[in-house]
């Protein structure tokens, strides 16, 4: 076996749910790319991959990069990473390649392209820029790859990787705190994983969106972060932010605004959701959703407020619904409003997000909403409470422990 130096973690927590969409793929001559926020685990995640090939040839050949590393500080430009793995390669075996951070080389794709020609090359890399698959990637190799987005702890990883019990207490410290791995090395206090969450968040600002898109209006962007943490959930349009903004004495056109939302979209900070026309069947143009990747990043700029328990448990499901790899919309039926319209594999589910339903108004508004959709698809009702009983007119109700947990 012929390695570069890698320093792999030991005691490394797998990620199965990661680890099963790629192992198909290992030894095909398709680039494997992993994106997320820094700081989800996607470094780990190769060197899981590092390891499972290991496991199957101790005598593989691994060649491994790290962009963070002042090791390949050297390492540029498309031509100097195309140039090091070829040198760097095994001459007759196959050599497996993993890149990390890869967006910090000029024009990246370009040396994918010429990688990919070399058929004893396989390819892995990571990336902290959706760009890596919307342009970077994607237009250079399109069909030549395939792409595992990478997120926050689950709920149950969440428990598994702090060795907990699943419990309210639990709960209450994954909505708070979110799930950024690194977490189990600290005191799960406030100052302390507030802290630390704010100097991740200072991270992504500056290196993914400050420094790659060359932004002048820092302070306009951070403002902008803010208005989100505090309308988690609410619907606006850039036109609605900037009259807003405006009231409160800072200019700046929707088109500008639209750019920034993007950078923010881009960097993994937020998800931005649009809105589905049940009836028409159409997206709307304007008017969105955001909700953060991270909460515990959300909370640790805003707060984490009594009177934001909705806004958080709404964003918590989202969370879990692209976790468990659905494409979700907002729902709109004239004036009313579905929570979430996720689809999977061609099925859907609706769901309605309420903090309880305790009163006749709130349990009319929530289950009303999604009897008036048509279709047979699986509807349920999220609350904190956990009830067992009879469904309302088949709708379920869930707890949100009983629901992430599923």
């Amino acid at each position: 076996m012929k390695t570069n130096k890698i320093n792999i973690p030991p005691h490394i927590r797998k990620r199965t749910t990661y680890l099963d969409k790629i192992k198909p793929f290992i030894g095909q001559q398709i680039i494997k790319v992993l994106t997320g926020q820094r700081r989800v685990g996607k470094s780990y995640l190769l060197y899981q991959l590092i390891q499972f090939v290991l496991e199957q040839d101790q005598n593989a050949e691994i060649l491994y990069i790290n962009k963070e590393d002042l090791a390949f500080s050297s390492l540029k430009t498309a031509s100097d990473l195309n140039e090091y793995v070829l040198t760097n390669a095994a001459n007759t075996e196959r050599t497996y390649v993993f890149i990390d951070e890869i967006q910090d080389i000029e024009n990246f794709g370009d040396a994918l392209r010429s990688l990919l020609l070399h058929e004893n090359l396989d390819i892995y890399c990571t990336g902290s820029n959706a760009n890596l698959l919307s342009g970077d990637i994607a237009g250079h190799l399109s069909g030549r790859y395939i792409a595992v987005e990478v997120f926050s702890l689950s709920y149950p990883e969440f428990i598994a990787f702090h060795e907990l019990t699943e419990s309210e207490e639990s709960l209450s410290n994954y909505l708070k705190y979110g799930g950024l791995p690194y977490l189990i090395h600290l005191e799960l206090k406030d100052e302390i994983v507030f802290e630390y969450l704010k100097n991740i968040y200072q991270s992504i600002v500056y290196r993914d969106i400050i420094n790659r898109y060359a932004i002048r209006n820092v302070n306009f962007l951070e403002q902008l972060v803010l208005f989100l943490a505090a309308h988690t959930g609410s619907i606006f349009s850039a036109k609605k932010i900037s009259d807003f903004l405006k009231s409160q004495h800072v200019k700046i056109a929707p088109n500008q605004v639209q750019n920034y939302i993007q950078h923010l979209v881009n960097a993994f900070l937020v998800h931005k959701v649009s809105r589905y026309d049940l009836v028409g069947k159409r997206l709307f143009e304007i008017g969105e959703k955001f909700y953060f990747e991270n909460l515990g990043i959300r909370n640790g700029l805003w707060g984490y407020r009594l009177e934001d328990r909705g806004k958080i448990m709404e964003n918590v499901v989202y969370n879990h619904l692209v976790f468990k790899g659905y494409k979700v919309l907002v729902g709109a039926l004239g004036t009313k409003e579905i929570d979430f319209v996720a689809e999977k594999e061609g099925e859907k589910i609706y769901l309605q997000v309420a903090l309880s339903i305790n009163d006749d108004k709130t349990l009319a508004r929530e289950f009303g909403n999604l009897k008036q959709i048509k279709d047979n698809y699986p509807k349920k009702v999220i609350t904190l409470e956990s009830f067992s009983g009879n469904t309302v007119a088949g709708i379920q109700h869930e707890s949100l422990r009983e629901f992430l947990m599923s």
